[in-house]
């Protein structure tokens, strides 16, 4: 049932900018990995990352 007026699927968007987001980060990451533990620390960074980022982003925006 779709209500008009419903705004359930308005920021959609968002996740698919923050999965290109963590794309990205685990292609630079693991390039720059060259042993077993770098790649399991590539895979964190890229999962957390964006997020950070856009920390930083506001923080210097609020500045």
């Amino acid at each position: 049932m779709n209500e008009k007026g419903s705004n359930t699927g308005c920021f959609a968007g968002g996740g698919a900018i923050y999965g290109l987001g963590v794309i990205g980060a685990w292609v630079f990451f693991f390039q720059r990995a060259d042993e077993f533990w770098l790649f399991i620390w590539a895979f964190f960074q890229g999962i957390f990352w964006p997020a950070f980022m856009v920390y930083e982003l506001f923080t210097q925006l609020v500045e």
